[in-house]
């Protein structure tokens, strides 16, 4: 999947986040907080031609329902979309 955004993923103090490089905006006051969950989608993300490939391979990773997992991997795909990162 493709990144509209120049972006790199920080964890800080425990905690994740997106933050932008050069000119880079993001519509959420510059930075984007994300679980350790929504981190690892990110670094899943450029490798993954969309969410089903996305959800195969969190299922390896984590203990989770496929359904369960499907719903807040397009959740979080979705506000990615809404910020217009990805």
């Amino acid at each position: 999947m493709e990144v509209k955004k120049q972006l790199v993923l920080r964890e800080i103090a425990g905690d994740y986040a997106l933050i932008p490089i050069g000119n880079t905006i993001i519509k959420n006051n510059g930075l984007f907080s994300l679980s350790e969950t929504g981190a690892r989608i990110w670094e899943l993300l450029p490798q993954a031609d969309g969410a089903e490939q996305l959800v195969d391979a969190l299922l390896e990773e984590y203990d989770v329902d496929r359904e369960t997992l499907s719903r807040d991997v397009d959740e979080f795909l979705e506000q990615l979309r809404q910020l217009e990162i990805l």
